[in-house]
């Protein structure tokens, strides 16, 4: 992956605030919108979701989940042009207490002003979704396979360009 797509798709991650997620629910797909929440390093997105949510279930049910995270499309953009982002890989609960609860909780707060609701109700919590795979198109015909050290790796990319 060149340079420019690097820094595209860092871009992508760091300024996107929602993702659809995909699960499996009962045997079939199930794709819901979620705010999500990058390590800075890329090696895992968190999600912040109620029990009560299918999604939630299902991820209780089979860990394996995929996100996907796209560009904002507007009539002055050619669709197939929109940078987006299909990563696969597997959902674990976290625990709602201890020095990472206290960081996720921060760093949601700081992306979700509005968000924290959440933290009065005892039914969200946390998920980290750590990524098995990877699959990017930059555009029309710019299509790049990665496996989680190739996150690591845009995750680096010194400048993003303006979207």
């Amino acid at each position: 992956m060149d340079a420019e797509a690097q820094a595209l798709l860092q871009a992508l991650l760091r300024r996107t605030r929602i993702a659809s997620l995909a699960t499996l629910r009962g045997g079939a797909p199930n794709v819901s919108m979620v705010l999500y929440l990058p390590e800075d390093d890329f090696t895992a997105f968190h999600i912040r979701v109620s029990r009560l949510a299918w999604h939630t279930q299902d991820m209780q049910d089979d860990a394996r989940v995929a996100l996907s995270i796209q560009e904002t499309d507007a009539p002055s953009r050619d669709p197939q042009q929109l940078a987006r982002l299909t990563l696969r890989g597997e959902a674990t609960r976290l625990t709602e207490e201890g020095a990472q609860f206290e960081r996720l909780k921060a760093a949601w707060l700081a992306r979700y002003p509005d968000a924290g609701v959440t933290f009065e109700l005892p039914d969200f919590s946390f998920w980290r979704i750590a990524p098995r795979e990877a699959r990017f198109v930059a555009g029309f015909a710019r299509t790049f396979n990665l496996a989680p050290e190739g996150l690591v790796e845009v995750a680096k990319t010194r400048a993003a360009p303006a979207t």
